[in-house]
């Protein structure tokens, strides 16, 4: 067994969490960015929610008003013939995309990384014209006294990657967008490497090329360059349709070793493990041939998007254990552990 699930999963579910306006519906609760502070686990949940008078006929987008601040809801019924619903999370209208819920990212502290007490409000709420369709998938790296946090921020202007920086988790403060669309599951490395800042993204090509993890660097963590992508689907394997970074690279003897997500031809998602060098992160050392953990708990085969195990954080201590938190079926938050040997063991 490669990771161990724990008996107490999902560990936050929607009906857990209070939602930020009484006339709102939690309906997922997942994707936590993971780290440790004052001694606690913390968990920066993806919140998302949705107005509870949507009708049956009827889809509704919740939408930020950045002038205002307030939440306005775009209605749609069902008899319009230019309107297209491909699944539960979306809806297509005349040709534009819009969500059937909002996300903010929410605070969950844990003494023993297994049960967590969610905060009631916020933490970081949806505020510019960048962010009016929602804040999705936390990454947290800590680097010198500073947590810098990557974070979806999706709008009428396309999926882009912004970026927080916090010492206390109490003040979050926006440095802005630093990958425009669509370049999204930004992982920072948590510490500079010969002096620069490094980190995974995963661009989205529209015509030709593959769903991959590339690397760029950066002076001041603002501005990028440096583009190499570094590691590509395999056709026909479990990741062949598209692989993203998903945890904040562990520093371990023998190079960074990153967890990824991998999905398959049928959209089924995975976690597995590459190792880069440790001084120079565009050589990839070793690459899992078997996956982490694959979708197989009831709460991570169906739900809000079934077959899903997607983690944006994990722990790791000094005796070598690892704690991946994860989110299942879009929906759930859930946490299994393995150790840095078992890890390794899937790239022999």
């Amino acid at each position: 067994m490669l990771v161990k699930r724990f008996d107490a999963n999902p560990l936050i579910t929607p009906t857990d969490v209070c939602p930020s306006r009484p006339d709102y519906e939690v309906v997922g609760a997942f994707n936590p960015g993971a780290t440790v502070y004052n001694g606690e686990t913390l968990l920066l949940l993806r919140v998302a929610e949705r107005p509870k008078d949507k009708a049956d006929n009827e889809e509704v987008a919740p939408i930020l008003d950045p002038r205002t601040g307030q939440l306005t809801h775009f209605r749609v019924a069902h008899n319009q013939y230019d309107l297209e619903v491909p699944d539960s999370r979306s809806f297509i209208y005349r040709g534009r995309m819009y969500l059937t819920s909002i996300s903010h990212l929410r605070i969950a502290r844990s003494t023993d990384g297994v049960h967590f007490k969610i905060d009631e409000r916020p933490a970081v709420f949806p505020e510019t014209e960048y962010e009016t369709f929602g804040l999705e998938d936390p990454r947290i790296s800590r680097i010198g006294d500073e947590y810098y946090i990557t974070y979806k921020v999706v709008s009428r202007h396309g999926i882009c990657t912004g970026l927080l920086k916090t010492r206390d988790f109490k003040r979050f403060d926006r440095q802005g967008i630093i990958f425009c669309p669509e370049n999204i599951d930004v992982v920072l490395f948590p510490e500079k490497i010969n002096g620069k800042y490094y980190a995974l993204t995963r661009p989205v090509p529209k015509h030709i090329g593959p769903f991959a993890i590339w690397l760029a660097s950066s002076e001041d963590a603002i501005r990028w360059g440096n583009h190499i992508p570094l590691i590509t689907p395999r056709e026909g394997d479990f990741d062949g349709g598209k692989v993203g970074g998903s945890c904040v690279p562990i520093r371990t003897d023998e190079g960074w070793l990153e967890i990824y997500h991998g999905a398959d031809a049928e959209d089924r998602y995975s976690l597995a493990a590459a190792l880069l060098d440790i001084n120079d992160p565009a050589r990839v050392i070793a690459r899992a041939k078997v996956p982490l953990m694959q979708p197989a708990a009831e709460y991570e085969t169906h739900g809000f998007y079934g077959n899903v195990v997607f983690s944006c954080g994990a722990t790791a201590d000094a005796k070598g254990k690892v704690t991946i938190y994860y989110g299942a079926s879009d929906e759930y938050t859930a946490g299994a552990t393995t150790t840095i040997e078992k890890i390794m063991s899937t790239m022999k």
